[in-house]
């Protein structure tokens, strides 16, 4: 049995779905709120990062 491999957005997908900045995103990567691989210089961040870095801040923002 084969897993499927992680949906993968480049970094402006995540800008529009963040509805942030080129600056912003990088800065979550940066430091490491946002999780993210580089594959030969480009930069991808798993689809599921974007919605655990989600949860995070409502969970955060309900405390």
């Amino acid at each position: 049995m084969t897993t499927a491999a992680p949906e993968l957005l480049k970094v402006p997908e995540v800008m529009a779905q963040l509805k942030i900045g080129r600056s912003k995103v990088y800065d979550l990567i940066r430091t490491h709120r946002l999780a993210s691989i580089k594959i030969d210089g480009c930069r991808r961040i798993p689809a599921n990062a974007v919605r655990d870095f989600i949860d995070g801040r409502l969970k955060g923002d309900a405390s």
